[in-house]
């Protein structure tokens, strides 16, 4: 089969395809052929070596991807070949084919297009565990999210409008924020025409945020959490202004002034909470997994929410596909098809 094993770090060309052994599925493993791949910021920071929870190269980069069960383990029972699935895994989903243990390929949920069911897993999990999890989103908290734009951030905006919240996004453009308002924001901020700190103030009253989901980082970071009211919480769930350079030391730095940071002498007068979440290790979870999972499939169908699929790329095109993650100027999910 095809693959984009990663050898070297490096920008988008060092990757390229190569052909690999087909995987063999162990006793409780599912063999999976893909159709569609969901793109994510984080494969962007393992191709540049930046993610601690990359395994040793060489590797088959890819956390999520759409498609039919080709065959199965002697140990799998509760599955079917020609079974339409979604697969979540640490690694190995930029190839033709994927062999991942049967709890970690989901079942497809019914009435996504492929594209829509490859952009969904990773996003939207994500967002789900922030909200619901961590955030605890109640009815008519006022909710920020950062980078509301994106693929995150898309489906963090539709989950929170469902609950019942009063959500509010940041995005770098005017048709981003349009499209963050159609997706039930109240009011999406461009953040390069206007200090977001001071419109939320402006639009709540004061520093009256119930929560946030926050992606990126230094002054976004401390300016977000600066936005809380008493009972208020944070939840970090990634950090998009790494940009690490081994060979610069002054990088090292501004990378280590960015990291969030909290100072709970100052937090504990306002009763305030914050919090951080990696959806990896959710994965091997055997417990929470299924759970978390099956509450996410039944909510979105019940508010018939879908993943916004903004830009769709062949798989001989993943290093266009990545600088334009790189580039800021996508919106939505970013996914590769694979094959015809």
């Amino acid at each position: 089969m095809l693959a984009y094993s990663l050898k070297t770090n490096g920008p988008s060309k060092v990757l390229t395809t190569e052909q690999v052994d087909d995987p063999k599925p162990a006793a409780d493993e599912v063999l999976v052929g893909i159709q569609y791949i969901g793109l994510n910021y984080a494969e962007i920071q393992s191709r540049r070596g930046l993610y601690a929870w990359s395994p040793d190269k060489p590797y088959i980069l890819g956390m999520e991807s759409f498609g039919i069960i080709e065959a199965m383990g002697e140990d799998v029972v509760d599955r079917s070949i020609g079974e339409q699935v979604i697969v979540a895994a640490q690694y190995g989903n930029y190839a033709e084919k994927i062999a991942v243990p049967s709890r970690q390929a989901l079942p497809a949920v019914p009435g996504y297009t492929p594209q829509e069911n490859a952009a969904f897993a990773v996003n939207f999990m994500t967002a789900w565990v922030g909200l619901k999890e961590m955030l605890r989103i109640r009815q008519n908290d006022r909710v920020l999210i950062q980078a509301a734009a994106g693929g995150v951030g898309t489906a963090a905006v539709q989950l929170a409008a469902a609950m019942g919240a009063r959500v509010y996004g940041t995005a770098s453009t005017a048709d981003k924020c349009r499209l963050i308002e159609s997706l039930g924001a109240e009011k999406g901020i461009n953040y390069l025409e206007s200090d977001f700190h001071a419109e939320i103030r402006r639009l709540t009253g004061g520093r009256n945020l119930d929560a946030v989901i926050e992606v990126v980082g230094g002054e976004v970071f401390r300016k977000s959490l600066d936005l809380l009211k008493p009972f208020g919480r944070l939840v970090v769930m990634g950090f998009a202004s790494l940009n690490l350079k081994k060979w610069n030391p002054v990088s090292w730095w501004r990378t280590w002034k960015a990291i969030p940071r909290v100072k709970i002498a100052d937090m504990a007068p306002q009763s305030q909470m914050v919090g951080a979440s990696h959806l990896g290790y959710l994965l091997k979870n055997k417990d929470l997994l299924p759970r978390v999972s099956a509450e996410l499939f039944s909510f979105v169908q019940e508010h018939d929410i879908h993943p916004v699929v903004g830009h769709e790329y062949p798989f001989s095109d993943m290093p266009a596909a990545h600088d334009l993650m790189e580039s800021r100027k996508s919106h939505g999910k970013i996914v590769i098809r694979v094959g015809d």
